[in-house]
């Protein structure tokens, strides 16, 4: 759990000291960003080998080795003193999660049982949000006081906890005679970077035409749609030379048993459904916290700590509920409670940030996500064979991050779009409001502003009752888009009940030493013998 909240922290410390990383860098607010970036797509792209690579070697050694590079980027981040620097120190440290993720998991899968084993599968979880919470904190009073800098030492000193740590944990034994899949972990590599680079710049290089900052257009065609379906086509090539491989009873860079009957992938589902309205509503709050009512960046950090508790209280106790439902029961109501709680807020969302059933809105979002989360994850990993256990944390790591690059890039595309639409709309329906006004704005490129950004940008064209008009249409275009957006998270949850009631009507106890075949087992001959070994 030390460890989940080490790399977590990492990331979310990097955002909350933006600030200040800009000034004593000397670089834009993008640099950050890139770095940020980096560190994802370096962990999810390598994350399947990293399963491989802790099986090969042996999973402690392994993760002990990548905890110790992991505390060394954070000492590179503190003492970066230009952003290629940072680049490469948020790279790095982004590449060993990719081995210590999966290790996570395999340590819950030898060292915990039964019972404990939910709780502890709950706990990690949890860790996540604690994490954001800590970074909200800690990070934001040393962004203001002793300095940015601090926080990673912080880092580097929880490194050394955790690697004192693991000696404590049971040393899992390598697999020397394991061969890795190495031309499926490059394929498998260039797909996500592939779907990530695409789905992340939907926003920014345009959803179908090019926009002024796309790095390149085929005739005049954004290249984000076009990473998106190359993306795609990469993975199913991706997922068809597994099966040639299981085929052929070679290795795998990703056991396909952990998909193999339709509860799994239900499971799965489930997951990248819930990552997805997660990420995308934790993307739409700030937003209308800053934009909608004004606030600073650390009030907005502030504002969500509710919401971000209660994700951390209902990973940590949902699994004191699986002895009496099971995980079809316990997802759909999830669901049902995520898709009411986004409802409740899109209905409820106004000016004022202290209305109390915005904030029930939030808690009850959080503690419906927290729910989810952890339950998907355990359900996933308790039906898998125990010596698969590596690859359920790197199939959860990658499904993380993918899920949460699409759930941010199409929730700022909808509402910019429908921003947009709404700002047209507004301004043609206010007389005060002139045609040469309305000619002379661009809304294909509309964005969220503050009444004082939009009385900047309009200063030198309108003045008087038709900049006031054009403030009051712009403030009831950006609250109703995120309304709309909300709304439409609320029907996604709805809609995720479809694939809830295909997960397990019961939940197993601990990891099954081999598979067991159910009605919906899709598993060929190959793979039963591989299982039996």
């Amino acid at each position: 759990m030390l460890t989940q909240i080490q790399a977590s922290f990492a990331v979310n410390a990097l955002t909350v000291s933006m600030a200040g990383i800009t000034t004593d860098l000397d670089t834009p607010a993008t640099s950050v960003g890139t770095a940020i970036t980096a560190g994802t797509f370096a962990m999810a792209a390598f994350i399947l080998l990293g399963a491989k690579v802790g099986s090969r070697f042996g999973t402690r050694g392994v993760f002990q080795i990548a905890v110790a590079i992991h505390g060394l980027a954070m000492l590179g981040v503190a003492l970066s003193v230009s952003p290629a620097m940072l680049f490469i120190a948020q790279a790095s440290s982004g590449a060993v999660i990719a081995l210590i993720a999966p290790a996570l998991t395999v340590f819950i899968a030898t060292n915990y049982h039964g019972a404990q084993q939910a709780r502890a599968i709950g706990f990690l979880a949890a860790a996540i949000p604690a994490a954001g919470v800590l970074a909200l904190i800690l990070a934001g009073w040393f962004a203001t006081t002793i300095g940015w800098r601090w926080s990673f030492v912080l880092m580097v000193a929880l490194a050394g906890v955790n690697l004192v740590l693991s000696f404590l944990v049971k040393k899992v034994p390598a697999q020397p005679g394991l061969s890795i899949d190495w031309t499926g972990a490059i394929i498998a590599a260039v797909a996500v970077i592939l779907l990530s680079f695409g789905f992340s710049g939907l926003a920014t290089w345009g959803i179908w035409l090019a926009t002024p900052q796309a790095p390149f257009d085929v005739l005049g065609i954004s290249p984000a749609p076009l990473l998106v379906i190359l993306g795609l086509v990469v993975g199913q090539v991706f997922f068809s030379w597994l099966r040639r491989r299981g085929r052929e009873g070679k290795p795998r860079i990703f056991d396909l048993r952990v998909l193999a009957t339709g509860s799994e992938r239900a499971v799965t589902a489930c997951m990248a459904t819930m990552l997805f309205v997660g990420t995308a509503a934790n993307f739409l709050i700030p937003l209308y916290i800053q934009v909608v009512q004004g606030r600073s960046s650390i009030e907005t950090s502030f504002s969500i700590i509710p919401y971000t508790l209660s994700i951390f209280l209902a990973s940590t106790f949902v699994a004191y509920l699986y002895g009496r439902f099971t995980p079809r029961l316990l997802a759909t109501t999830g669901f049902i409670v995520v898709a009411a709680a986004l409802t409740l807020l899109a209905f409820t969302v106004r000016g004022e940030w202290s209305q109390g059933f915005v904030v029930a809105g939030l808690i009850l979002l959080g503690l419906g996500q927290g729910s989810i989360v952890a339950l998907v994850f355990n359900t996933l990993l308790s039906a898998a064979p125990k010596q698969l256990a590596g690859d359920v944390g790197a199939w959860r790591g990658l499904v993380h991050n993918l899920s949460g690059s699409v759930g941010i890039a199409v929730a700022s595309a909808f509402a910019v779009g429908m921003l947009s639409s709404m700002l047209l709309a507004g301004a043609q329906e206010h007389p005060e409001i002139s045609d040469e006004l309305i000619a002379q704005v661009n809304f294909n490129e509309a964005n969220f502003l503050t009444n004082e950004q939009l009385a900047a940008v309009l200063e030198s064209r309108a003045s008087g009752p038709e900049l006031d008009a054009a403030i009051a249409v712009n403030a009831e275009a950006r609250l109703r888009a995120l309304q709309i957006s909300l709304l439409g998270l609320g029907a996604i949850s709805l809609l995720a009940i479809v694939p809830a009631t295909r997960m397990p009507g019961r939940r197993e106890g601990d990891l099954p030493e081999k598979l067991e075949p159910d009605d919906d087992d899709v598993i060929d001959p190959v793979d039963e013998k591989e299982t039996v070994a």
